[in-house]
């Protein structure tokens, strides 16, 4: 019967498509399907708009992903494009915008750093930087990793010893700093170094930077030599120093990059339904970093397609670089270069190399994605096997997929907030933890039986407006509470109060003593119990705990610091930072203002009678 139901709803699907097709254009464009609810199902390009979504109206011909997908179209959108590429850039940009269940998903809400090459500053600096290259100055780049950039950085100064310091260190200084002494700087604060000898060190950054390292390495030498001969050793010495550091550094590129001077290496390796992909970022004939991705899809979709849509998505925030070399021939490689081309406004090569040096990088980068993939299939075993031993614990019905942990935080019941992390067989989904900032006046300072109820209150009453036939996958599958038997019954009474009442809830209560591996856990139902002190499960339940505790804490901890610098003056209409400045200048304190006279607060510069009064009147209740 089910099966029936089913295949009547893909007739449906496949129908309503079809009765879209004749005024459908036959010109490129992107098609966007869509479900009752409203939610993008999948977002496809096509040369030809009508012939491409034809093939939906059979659904005979088409895999089980693809006929389910259609059977829950209820509406098809069309934007025409003026060429293939342009729809290509398109259908990018809108998979990674609606994030569509069916399409191939890259996860990425990092942005990537860059070294910034200070152009705004007499004495250049070099530094890391991530986020809008609006700086006046040189970025090189992009490197995989803030580790990354930091290495590099630490090794340049070696080379290049220039200033590190801020600008209000460097005008502050009137003697060299330890930098100096351990000669990863020339001390231009105190002007130990002329501007001219500064910007010759500047110009061998840049030009190393740009990949010119062995001009820069015959430069230092021969000006070593000049000083030998001048019978100068210290300086001699101090060239040969960095001669040696630089060395280092050519002797770290492991790999020999040949002819490649800017280039991204994207590998991927497929196994058991997975794709892990690689990401190698060469710049100026260095290895800028690599960062690995895992990005979301069907099981039967084959490697070479999700590569595709990976590079697509990759690039549609950030600019590619002059060569993309690839570990499987893309099923539109020549229209992927295209698109890549009109997106960097400049020649892009898109290549699957087939022998010498830049195979050899590839067939690296191959065997690093395996490797990762490898590690991710061990760590998914495991954490599969822990929640699996959750669900016997708890008497679950299923292996959960998504666990929400809650905790409150707050001091003497100032800034109090509460805070939920999720966790899932991939490890914690940082990108759905939230932070409840407490709202309700009628909770008393302090009260974490109440405040509990206000974060519980509000994420399941959200939950049952945003979805409440519980198909997103967004509902836990266990709730744990960081707390005794009092926290987990008010948050029983909120799920009571809101009607859900097949919600499993636990929660962890600290053992005597408050010692590690003697934690009570209290389960509706049931008597509280304890587990081995070396049972896994335990482990990863206190993993659980911690980490929640260490996101409440630290949203607490930013909260209170951006309330540190406040003050009742701050509560008056009026009032400005000068005039804040004043009033704190010639009382000393926020409660010495509170306490001043009318005549007082007159007497203070920039404080007319008619803002004294208003300040008076603030204090005073208005009489």
């Amino acid at each position: 019967m089910n099966d029936g139901a089913d295949t009547g709803a893909k007739s449906v699907g496949a129908e309503f498509i079809a009765s879209r097709l004749k005024q459908l254009p036959t010109g490129p464009g992107v098609y966007r399907m869509i479900d009752a609810t409203g939610q993008p199902l999948y977002v496809g390009k096509a040369r030809n708009l009508r012939n491409r979504v034809t093939a939906y109206t059979r659904p005979s011909g088409l895999p089980e992903r693809i006929r389910v997908m259609v059977g829950h179209t209820e509406e098809l959108e069309i934007v025409s494009t003026h060429t293939e590429v342009e729809a290509l850039l398109l259908e990018s940009n809108l998979i990674k915008q609606l994030r569509p269940r069916y399409n191939v998903l890259l996860r990425d809400d990092k942005s990537f750093p860059f070294i910034l090459l200070r152009k705004d500053t007499e004495w250049a600096q070099l530094l890391k930087h991530r986020g809008a290259r609006n700086r006046d100055g040189e970025y090189f780049g992009p490197f995989a990793s803030a580790g990354a950039v930091n290495r590099t950085l630490n090794t340049l100064q070696k080379v290049f010893p220039l200033r590190s310091c801020s600008d209000s260190v460097f005008s502050g200084r009137t003697r060299p700093c330890l930098q100096y002494q351990i000669k990863r700087c020339v001390a231009p604060c105190v002007d130990y170094i002329s501007a001219d000898e500064y910007s010759h060190i500047v110009d061998q950054a840049r030009a190393f930077l740009s990949g010119r390292s062995r001009e820069v390495q015959r430069d230092m030498s021969k000006r070593m030599e000049e000083a030998s001969n001048a019978l100068d050793y210290e300086s001699a010495a101090i060239y040969r120093d960095r001669i040696r550091a630089l060395t280092q550094i050519q002797a770290h590129q492991d790999i020999n990059v040949g002819s490649i001077g800017e280039a991204d290496i994207i590998a991927a390796h497929q196994d058991g339904g997975t794709t892990c992909v690689q990401v190698f970022f060469y710049r100026a004939g260095q290895n800028y970093g690599t960062r690995t991705y895992f990005p979301n899809h069907a099981k039967s979709i084959p490697v070479d397609e999700v590569l595709e849509a990976f590079i697509g998505q990759f690039y549609s925030d950030k600019k590619p670089p002059k060569l993309v070399l690839v570990s499987h021939r893309l099923p539109s490689q020549d229209l992927m270069a295209e698109a890549l081309t009109v997106r960097a406004d400049r020649k892009v090569d898109v290549s699957r190399p087939q022998r010498g040096s830049r195979r050899n990088l590839v067939e690296n980068a191959v065997q690093n994605a395996a490797d990762a993939h490898a590690r991710r299939l061990s760590e998914s075993s495991t954490q599969r096997k822990l929640l699996e031993g959750v669900a016997d614990l708890f008497d679950l019905e299923g292996t959960p997929r998504r666990i929400e942990v809650y905790d409150n935080s707050h001091i003497s019941g100032t800034n109090a907030l509460g805070a939920m992390i999720v966790s899932s067989e991939e490890g914690f989904e940082k990108n759905a933890y939230r932070k409840f900032n407490i709202k309700n006046p009628d909770t008393v300072p302090g009260d974490d039986y109440a405040m509990m109820r206000e974060v519980l209150t509000r994420r399941f009453a959200r939950a049952l407006k945003e979805d409440p036939e519980r198909n997103s996958g967004t509902w836990p599958d266990l709730v744990l509470i960081d707390g005794g038997p009092g926290q987990l019954s008010a948050a029983m009474e909120v799920l009571e109060e809101l009607g859900i009442s097949d919600q499993p809830i636990a929660s962890i209560a600290k053992g005597p003593d408050r010692d590690a591996g003697r934690e009570r856990f209290h389960v509706p139902t049931r008597q509280p119990f304890t587990l081995p002190m070396q049972d896994p499960v335990l482990y990863f339940m206190q993993r659980l705990r911690d980490e929640a505790h260490r996101f409440a804490i630290g949203s607490h901890r930013n909260r209170r610091s951006k309330d540190i610098g406040r003050s009742v003056i701050d509560e008056i209409s009026g009032i400005g930072a000068k005039r804040k400045r004043a009033l704190l200048n010639h009382f000393g304190s926020a409660a010495s203002v509170a306490r001043a006279g009318l005549m007082d607060l007159e007497a203070v510069d920039g404080i007319s009678s008619a803002v004294a009064q208003r300040i008076y009147d603030h204090f005073n209740g208005g009489q």
